[in-house]
C-alpha cells in the first residue's frame, strides 16, 4: 500500500488504512477477545510491511495493556518516526477517583503523560477525546488540547464520538481564537450504521475535519460468518441472534447482508472487503480503522483498496442500506430542495461529487 491521505486540513500523511489495536492485551475491558504481547507482534508487523503507518491506540483499551505493548513493539521494530500514533483519553482508568476520567483539564494532562510513559515515547502524533463526558466546557477541553500541543507532547489534536454540534463548536471556537485545530473525528460508520451522513460528513468537509471511521464492517456483521436461518442466525463469531453491541438484527440489517453478499459474489471480493472498501471510498473519510486478529486477516482486510466498485454495485449497496432520514434532514433532500428553489431561476444545488477546493484535502480525493 502506497496511498496516504492528509487528515483534514492538515498536513499530516495517513494510511488509508488505519490499525486498530483494541485486541492488543488480555487485561480490562477488552480482555473476552484479545491478543498476548507474542499473537498481537505478527499483526504490528505485517501492518508495516503492508506499507501502514496510521496506529490506534487508547489509554482504556485492555486497561492500557495496549498502550504498553505497542511501545515495545516500536521499540523492537524502531519505527517510531514513520509511524503515526493515536492515542485516545475519557474513560476512567479509576473508578474511586472522580478526577481520573472524563475530559477536565487535570484528567486530560494525568492521560497523556500515563499514555506517553506506556508507548515509551515523549510525544503522540494525534491525541483525541475518546468521547464526550457531557461536563466539561469545549473551551477548557481546547484550550488543554492546544497546551499540549504547545509543549510538544502532542503534535494535533482530535475528537472521537461526540455530537456534531459539539465537534463543530470545538472547531469554531479553535478558529476564532487561534488554538490548536480538530484535525478529525472518529465515528462508527458503516453499511448498517450511516447516521453520521445527516451532519458529520458535512461539517467535517466544511471545518476541514477528515473522518476515521471506526467498526467498517459493524462489529462483524458485515464479514461474511453470518446467514440468516428463519427467525435466527447461523455462523460463528462474537454476534448472535440477541444482535451486536446490545442492539437487535433487524430486517433491514439483513437486508443490508444480502446485497453485500450479491455483490461480493459479483465481484469476486469477500463481503469484508467490500463492506471496508465502500466506507473507504465515501465523502470526507481520510482513513478507515480496522481490527485484525491474525495478519492473515490483515492481508484479506487490505485487499479492500485493490478494486474499485462499480457504479451499479455502489448503488445496489447504496439503497439497500439507505438510512431513514428524519425532519428536519428530510429537508435537504433534492426531493425537499425541489420545492424551495426555482427551477425557473436556474439556481440549483452544485453537482453530484462537488467539493470546494479548500476543503478536505486527500492525496487522492476519495470521491
Amino acid at each position: 500500500m502506497n496511498e496516504y491521505y492528509l487528515l483534514g486540513r492538515s498536513g499530516l500523511r495517513v494510511s488509508r488504512l488505519a490499525l486498530g489495536t483494541m485486541n492488543f492485551g488480555t487485561g480490562g475491558f477488552h480482555a473476552a477477545y484479545g491478543k498476548t504481547e507474542e499473537e498481537s507482534e505478527p499483526i504490528f508487523r505485517r501492518y508495516l510491511e503492508l506499507g501502514g503507518n496510521f496506529i490506534d491506540t487508547a489509554d482504556f483499551y485492555t486497561a492500557g495493556e495496549s498502550e504498553s505493548i505497542i511501545g515495545r513493539l516500536i521499540a523492537k521494530t524502531g519505527v517510531r518516526e514513520r509511524l503515526v500514533l493515536t492515542s485516545k483519553a475519557t474513560n476512567t482508568v479509576d473508578p474511586t477517583d472522580p478526577n481520573a476520567s472524563g475530559n477536565g483539564r487535570k484528567h486530560i494532562m494525568r492521560a497523556v503523560e500515563a499514555s506517553l510513559r506506556r508507548l515509551g515515547t515523549d510525544y503522540i502524533d494525534l491525541y483525541l477525546l475518546h468521547t464526550w463526558d457531557r461536563i466539561t466546557p469545549i473551551e477548557e477541553v481546547v484550550h488543554t488540547l492546544t497546551d499540549l500541543v504547545r509543549d510538544g507532547k502532542i503534535r494535533y489534536a482530535g475528537l472521537s464520538d461526540v455530537p456534531a454540534w459539539y465537534a463543530a463548536r470545538a472547531q469554531s471556537y479553535a478558529e476564532a481564537h487561534g488554538l490548536a485545530p480538530m484535525i478529525n473525528v472518529q465515528l462508527p460508520y458503516s453499511l448498517v450504521a450511516r447516521d453520521i451522513e445527516t451532519e458529520f460528513v458535512s461539517m467535517a468537509q466544511t471545518l476541514g475535519m477528515g473522518i476515521t471511521a471506526w467498526s467498517p464492517i459493524g462489529g462483524g456483521l458485515l464479514s461474511g460468518k453470518y446467514r440468516r436461518e428463519g427467525d435466527g442466525m447461523s455462523g460463528t463469531g462474537r454476534l448472535t441472534t440477541a444482535g451486536a453491541g446490545g442492539r437487535e438484527i433487524s430486517p433491514s440489517d439483513w437486508q443490508v447482508i444480502e446485497a453485500l453478499e450479491g455483490v461480493a459474489a459479483d465481484l469476486g471480493r469477500s463481503m469484508a472487503q467490500v463492506a471496508i472498501n465502500w466506507v473507504v471510498t465515501q465523502p470526507a473519510v481520510g482513513s478507515v480503522v480496522i481490527g485484525a486478529s491474525s495478519p492473515e486477516q490483515l492481508d484479506t482486510n487490505f485487499g479492500a483498496l485493490d478494486f474499485e466498485i462499480p457504479a451499479d454495485a455502489r448503488r445496489r449497496l447504496d439503497e439497500a442500506s439507505a438510512p431513514k432520514v428524519g425532519l428536519p434532514y428530510a429537508m435537504f433532500t433534492p426531493q425537499y430542495q425541489s420545492w424551495v428553489v426555482s427551477p425557473g431561476l436556474g439556481i440549483g444545488d452544485k453537482p453530484a461529487g462537488y467539493t470546494p477546493p479548500v476543503l478536505n484535502a486527500a492525496a487522492e480525493p476519495a470521491n
